[in-house]
């Protein structure tokens, strides 16, 4: 059993768990955490979207045309999708990047990541973020303004629930006096990860995360980026070595080399391989969900980015 987690010495490799677009079935779950955790791979992540808007009031960030990938319009509940991971898994941790914090009532949102704690064995890695979509903020009924203060007070009430009985709070929640078990079996708490890349929130992640979560971006920007975060944590008085980046990429896989300006946007399994190592990271997955429709087509083309990693 997990008692605690520890700073990893070598550079881990994720994959994104089937959820949306063609993936969101219950077969290819399944089928895609128990082939990833066979292949080799450290860690399996979900996401966080409620819904597709018709006419969005905020552009995506991640597209020319500022919408939503179309396979976003089916997408399942990041937490139940991690459950099912745990359980027909055994090793491969857990983590969400990111889920959007707060949407969700903060005493609910530490029952429910304990419980998959608890359920997965020690196995969660927490990743919060605020998202960019003013439409979910709306649909979800939390104000947009005021989230990135919500988001702190949230990360107060998970430190305060998990560290220990009995445990009150005043804040965004009131919470008399109480016992609240099980805790989660990490100790003293699950990792905590944030992401965004404002100046407030690369201050918060100094401030008070494990690391950063970090989108695929070209390698100066993330660099530079992460430099940030480290000085962030010295003037908060932590050891920014003690910190961990993590790296997403959503890659289109090609089998012709593309321009380097798109990486890792696009990109062969080989050229993916080699940005992912020169991040830096401690830990890069790879999003193969916008890349081919087939759990089979994926966990192979998950397992060529996985060997020429390694």
């Amino acid at each position: 059993m997990v008692i605690g987690y520890v700073r990893e010495t070598c550079v881990r490799i994720g994959l994104a768990l089937s959820q949306y677009g063609p993936f969101a079935r219950r077969d290819a779950v399944i089928e895609v955490a128990r082939g990833a955790e066979a292949l080799g791979f450290d860690s399996l992540w979900t996401g966080d979207r409620i819904l597709d808007p018709v006419n969005p009031r905020d552009r995506y960030p991640g597209t020319a045309d500022g919408r939503m990938p179309p396979e976003y319009t089916t997408f399942l509940d990041p937490l139940t999708v991690l459950t099912v991971a745990a359980a027909v898994t055994e090793r491969v941790r857990l983590g969400t990047s990111t889920l959007n914090a707060p949407w969700y009532s903060p005493v609910l949102l530490a029952r429910t990541l304990t419980g998959l704690d608890v359920l997965s064995e020690g196995r969660l890695d927490v990743g919060l973020g605020l998202g960019w979509s003013s439409d979910e903020y709306a649909a979800a009924g939390v104000p947009w303004r005021g989230r990135g203060a919500r988001l702190e007070e949230i990360i107060d009430v998970l430190e305060r629930i998990w560290e220990g009985d009995p445990v009150a709070y005043e804040g965004v929640v009131s919470i008399p006096e109480s016992r609240i078990e099980p805790k989660p079996v990490q100790r003293p708490r699950p990792p905590i990860y944030l992401g965004g890349h404002s100046a407030a929130a690369l201050g918060r992640i100094g401030r008070r995360a494990d690391g950063w979560l970090a989108p695929g971006v070209p390698l100066p920007f993330l660099k530079a980026t992460w430099d940030t975060v480290r000085r962030a944590a010295e003037d908060a008085g932590r050891d920014p070595g003690a910190l961990r980046m993590i790296v997403r990429m959503n890659p289109h896989i090609t089998e012709e080399p593309v321009d380097a300006d798109r990486l890792p946007r696009a990109g062969t399994v080989d050229q993916l391989a080699a940005y992912a190592r020169d991040t830096g990271a401690d830990e890069v997955f790879a999003d193969l969900q916008q890349t081919t429709s087939d759990p089979g087509r994926m966990l192979d083309l998950a397992g060529r980015l996985l060997t020429a990693l390694r």
